[in-house]
């Protein structure tokens, strides 16, 4: 391949990305023209993947664009040992039938972005379930514990006296194997992957193959502006959420957010989301209409246009308008009980995935029946049809 061009493909890679590393063998094996091997690894430690997601299978589709093979390997055997990224304390294991019901929508939800025919799919049980204990061993003679320890979460907990489960330290090592089956190419991941993608290359040259190239992508953070977007923390868009909760939750975020959701999710570049600043403050562009158009440019991309079209009226109609009648109808279980828990019923609306979410936004003054506000998390609420139920600024239900 021509010098040119290869410079012309390492630049759109690198466009958007963190880090590419290292970079020379990126343009090393762009160069030879052969068809390279895309790895992207996804435990399915919930049902729901989310926008934070599509930042990296975003990136996945510039390569299956570019001809190249796009390998979606879902963690279903690392899932058991949970992955100890970012995280103080030990992760509860999953049964393995809750991580079979979660992979079973993975795919379906990956087709909003990437090209379904164009997508091999890989569980990583097909070969970690038969590795044998020597297999184990000889793997682990590979790495150091030293460097093992030179992850920031594990030095982190060390240094503050907390418990490591050796469980964990077997995770990386585990997750790099993948990329030595898999013989990668690249493997990309988010920037708090680092650690683990380099210890698959890391391995690979301990297993005798060409090193992968490790990618890199920013972090989306969640609706909180805080944390990256995450399930388990209660601030996640889904990708299987409806449109219309999409809508509301874009809309909650804060305005300095918004440039973060322009950025990473509809690859604004960064002339033009100046440009639009330098409005806002001159007084010539509203931040409100601007983030009604993010939100619905957002939909319009990784639901519908219909949808995206519908949940903008909706939201108007709602928050603008104060007409509440076009507020969701949902029809609760006959065998939900009334008076019920408060909890309960934001789940059995839809409107919550876990009872530590519903207590956060009850506790927070987000939640309120017909206009009254819910703060006490134990409160029993005697539902009836018609009932309007709002959840967080932006989300409303009437019970049916």
């Amino acid at each position: 391949m021509a010098t040119k061009d290869v410079k012309k493909l390492v630049d759109e890679i690198k466009n958007g990305a963190s880090s590419v590393l290292p970079e020379a063998d990126l343009i090393k094996k762009l160069e030879s023209g052969k068809k390279l091997k895309i790895k992207l690894g996804c435990d399915p430690t919930a049902p729901d993947l989310h926008l934070g997601h599509t930042v990296v299978l975003s990136k996945m589709k510039q390569f299956q664009d570019m001809g190249h093979e796009v390998v979606f390997l879902i963690g279903d055997f690392t899932a058991r040992i949970g992955d100890p990224t970012g995280r103080s304390k030990t992760r509860p294991p999953l049964t393995k039938e809750q991580i079979e019901s979660n992979a079973a929508t993975y795919f379906e939800q990956v087709k909003k972005v990437l090209d379904p025919s164009k997508i091999t799919v890989r569980y990583n049980s097909e070969w970690l379930e038969k590795l044998s204990f020597d297999d184990i061993v000889r793997l682990c003679a590979k790495l150091t514990l030293a460097r093992l320890i030179e992850r920031e979460d594990f030095a982190s907990r060390i240094k503050n006296k907390k418990s490591i489960g050796f469980h964990e330290l077997l995770y990386p090592m585990i997750q790099a194997y993948d990329s030595i089956v898999l013989e990668a190419d690249i493997e990309i991941g988010g920037t708090d992957q680092t650690f683990n993608l380099l210890l698959g290359r890391h391995l690979q040259e301990q297993f005798g193959q060409e090193p992968q190239v490790i990618l890199t992508m920013p972090l989306l953070e969640g609706l909180d502006g805080v944390n990256k977007m995450s399930k388990s923390l209660g601030n996640a868009i889904g990708l299987n959420d409806p449109a219309d909760d999409v809508f509301g939750k874009i809309m909650s975020i804060s305005d300095k957010l918004m440039w973060r959701y322009f950025e990473l999710l509809l690859q604004t570049d960064e002339s033009e989301i100046s440009q639009m600043q330098e409005r806002i403050a001159a007084g010539n562009l509203n931040p409100m209409s601007l983030k009604k158009e993010m939100a619905q440019a957002v939909i319009e991309k990784f639901w519908s246009k219909q949808e995206a079209n519908s949940a903008c009226a909706t939201f108007e109609s709602l928050f603008q308008k104060k007409d509440y009648s076009k507020a969701g109808e949902v029809e609760l279980p006959t065998d939900l009980k009334n008076p019920v828990w408060i909890v309960d019923l934001l789940k059995a609306l839809g409107s919550v995935k876990s009872s530590s979410e519903a207590k956060r936004l009850i506790e927070g003054g987000a939640v309120s029946l017909d206009g009254e506000q819910i703060k006490d998390f134990r409160a029993e609420i005697t539902h009836k049809s018609g009932m309007l139920v709002k959840v967080g600024k932006h989300r409303f239900y009437r019970i049916k």
